[in-house]
């Protein structure tokens, strides 16, 4: 399991001039929070919750009448029991939706809601929502600022502030009505599926313990993004209870697999006192190994998490997970050679999974054995053929250009990362850099310049926002 920052970024700094300006653009704001991504989380990358996030969600997304190929469900490390779609076709799942759920029913439940959201293109329709509420905002501070022109000081600012509430609670309705239809798609999709909604309720249920336990009031949804939890109970009970998928059970193999994985990502993202707590020394079972195993490891304590990554593969030998694991604790602890075998093994099992691969090429250039490096770029190469999108891959590889020489390749591998993480200005320098030394017409030459070509393009479009 990785971290790597998302490269999305949104102006931080606002230097609007008056009162009447600031007003606007503060309600303004208001409204883009609700729908925007969140833009600090990390996201998570890991082979084995990826394939399994791709196998749950893989029939609701052929439900949703979507292509398998174009949408993604992807973890971001925020401890918040929380999921979200921010354009395109991607469902974001906070890791404390995953570490609280407790089946894997629960979280197909939010999925599939969440896909409603995609498939009724409600981040594109928000701008309707919040165009509406701006045009209402902008004529109560208009009026508002006519009356305190004319001496009416109180009467004009009580103008504005009844037009910023109506405008907030026509926002807010609206988007109350996407929640609504995200629900009943999401049901349909279910249906259409073959799953049962069963999780899909238990999770609302527990949305509902937590507006309990925040004592947010459960008579009257007014004020709120969402309908309160009671009432999308009530009417997807009336839904799901008839559909022929409710008594459908979950198969056994994919709750084991979940177990695992929400196992390894509490270990990973927990304290890890509160890992040994949860999953104590007198649980023998595969999933508390794994748990333990990250957290001793973040702990410090490599002999520990080998010992419990020697009970899994004990348990299963060839299981490429596990195999993963011990490398990855074994080069994260100076022992990039002993590391080379298992993860070897785990590259061969999982058909050269990218991101297992990437780990086998950083052993290989970590040993510092030039004999390694051939062996280092084909796998990266290969991984970053099927995983563009992994800037840890690309300095790999670029470590491996230039320990053999290949200046212009390596400038070329560092510009494809400073692209990914957002970082126009020196994408583009890296890019300019390969271009004086590489072939014009070759593929490499034609990347270089398209790379320096949108790193242009978007400090240009960055400076035009400032």
């Amino acid at each position: 399991m990785r971290r790597f920052a998302p490269s999305l970024s949104y102006p931080t700094g606002w230097s609007p001039a008056g009162m009447f300006v600031r007003a606007c653009i503060a309600l303004i704001l208001g409204f883009a929070i609700l729908i925007r991504p969140a833009a600090a989380q990390q996201i998570l990358r890991d082979a084995e919750t990826e394939a399994f996030l791709n196998d749950i969600s893989r029939p609701l997304i052929e439900a949703a009448g979507l292509d398998p190929r174009n949408a993604q469900v992807l973890l971001i490390n925020d401890p918040e029991i929380n999921a979200f779609v921010a354009g395109g076709q991607i469902v974001w799942i906070h890791s404390g939706l995953l570490t609280s759920a407790d089946n894997v029913n629960q979280v197909q439940g939010v999925i599939a809601h969440e896909l409603g959201h995609i498939e009724g293109g409600h981040i594109i329709r928000s701008s309707e929502g919040i165009k509406t509420a701006t045009g209402i905002t902008l004529v109560s501070l208009l009026l508002g600022a006519a009356a305190i022109a004319a001496g009416g000081g109180e009467a004009g600012m009580g103008i504005m502030a009844a037009g910023q509430q109506a405008a907030m609670g026509k926002y807010l309705a609206f988007s109350r009505t996407q929640e609504s239809s995200a629900d009943l798609a999401g049901a349909r999709y279910l249906s259409k599926a073959g799953i049962s909604g069963k999780g899909s309720l238990e999770f609302f249920k527990k949305l509902q313990n937590q507006e309990y336990r925040l004592a947010i009031p459960q008579d009257d949804s007014y004020g709120r993004t969402h309908p309160l939890s009671g009432e999308r109970i009530a009417v997807l009970r009336e839904v799901y209870e008839p559909d022929p998928a409710w008594n459908t059970k979950t198969p056994p193999e994919l709750e084991q697999r979940f177990q695992r994985i929400k196992a390894k990502l509490f270990g990973f993202v927990a304290d890890p006192d509160q890992t040994l707590r949860t999953y104590p020394l007198s649980d023998q079972s595969i999933p508390a190994h794994y748990a333990r195993a990250y957290a001793w490891h973040k702990s410090a304590y490599p002999d520990k998490a080998l010992a419990e990554t020697d009970a899994l593969l004990k348990l299963r030998p060839h299981d490429p997970y596990f195999l993963e694991l011990e490398g990855q604790v074994l080069l994260e602890n100076g022992r990039p050679a002993d590391a080379i075998a298992p993860l070897r093994e785990a590259v061969r099992l999982t058909n050269s999974q990218p991101l297992i691969a990437v780990l086998l090429g950083h052993a290989l250039i970590a040993t510092e054995n030039s004999a390694n490096f051939p062996e280092a770029e084909q796998v990266l190469r290969a991984a970053v053929a099927k995983d563009r999108d992994n800037p840890f891959a690309w300095y790999q590889l670029g470590v491996v250009y230039e320990r053999r020489g290949d200046e212009a390749r390596a400038a070329l591998a560092t510009a494809e990362r400073y692209s990914l993480m957002g970082q126009e200005e020196l994408a583009m320098r890296s890019a300019e850099a390969a271009m004086t030394t590489l072939p014009q017409d070759s593929s490499d030459y034609l990347r270089a310049q398209d790379i320096a070509m949108a790193a242009r393009g978007m400090m240009e479009k960055n400076r035009k926002r400032k």
